[in-house]
């Protein structure tokens, strides 16, 4: 399986709320650096703790639109199309660095302005 199939993989398993099976694929020392680059999660365990909270992080009406993946030597991006209930359309990307063919780091890059707006 090649490293963008373990990202779209995750994607999927955010998409059905099986939060378990999207860790499983994150490295136990994993770090997590959310919109805005400030706040991190450092650990698999944080990270799977911050995931049951997830419906209140995404803005109201939070809906992914596109999704491709690029994968490049030990890390994949994904550019993600999303909408919600006051923004009509937007990307954002997350880079997805590997260890061993596990999750490492995953780091998302947002337009924080229009999306702290979009609460």
């Amino acid at each position: 399986m090649n490293l963008a199939d373990i990202v779209q993989r995750g994607w999927e398993a955010v998409g059905a709320g099986d939060f378990d099976t999207l860790v499983a694929d994150y490295a136990e020392e994993m770090v997590f650096i959310m919109p805005g680059q400030t706040d991190i999660l450092e650990g698999r365990a944080a990270f799977r703790s911050a995931l049951d909270c997830l419906g209140e992080l995404l803005p109201p009406g939070f809906e992914i639109t596109e999704l491709r993946q690029i994968e490049g030597e030990n890390e994949v991006i994904s550019i993600v199309g999303w909408k919600s209930e006051k923004v009509s359309g937007s990307q954002f990307s997350v880079l997805f660095k590997f260890v061993d063919g596990k999750i490492h780091e995953e780091r998302w890059f947002v337009d924080t302005e229009q999306w702290n707006a979009a609460f």
